[in-house]
């Protein structure tokens, strides 16, 4: 039986300090247009950090199951392989993770030199930011390596 599975094994993963469950790998920026693309992979059955997507975010699952949990961190949205969604930015707060298996996921992540997220904790208070100049950083130490 073949493999259905998104062969990531190539794929130099990266971790953020303080970001369980979530690996991400920058495949380019392009600063002059705000654009940013990046792999994000979510861990099988697991929740990353309380956020909220403050710039509008093309999405596309290449591998398993996105899951969207609202901040209480009851399921609010399951994406199927395949499924390409737009979300404008939002000040709803949410969790992303994996179903059965990692979900590996496209973003491209438009239209913003400003916050890109903001990260929360579980009373909703702004522990740190992302933003496009961070991405820049974070892709420079990754093309480093």
């Amino acid at each position: 039986m073949a493999n259905h599975l998104f062969d990531d094994t190539r794929i130099p993963w990266q971790t953020l300090a303080g970001f369980e469950h979530l690996y991400y790998f920058i495949l380019n920026i392009d600063q002059a247009n705000t654009l940013i693309d990046v792999l994000f992979k979510f861990s099988a059955r697991e929740q990353i950090v309380l956020h909220r997507h403050k710039a509008l975010n093309h999405t596309f699952v290449i591998q398993g199951e996105h899951r969207l949990y609202w901040a209480d961190g009851t399921l609010k949205e399951a994406r199927p392989v395949g499924s390409y969604t737009v979300s404008p930015a939002s000040d709803d707060p949410h969790r992303e993770g994996g179903g059965d298996v990692d979900a590996i996921v496209f973003f491209s992540i438009r239209g913003s030199a400003g916050v890109l997220y903001e990260i929360l904790d579980d009373n909703l208070d702004i522990v740190t930011t992302l933003g496009m100049q961070d991405f820049v950083d974070l892709y420079q130490n990754q093309t480093a390596q």
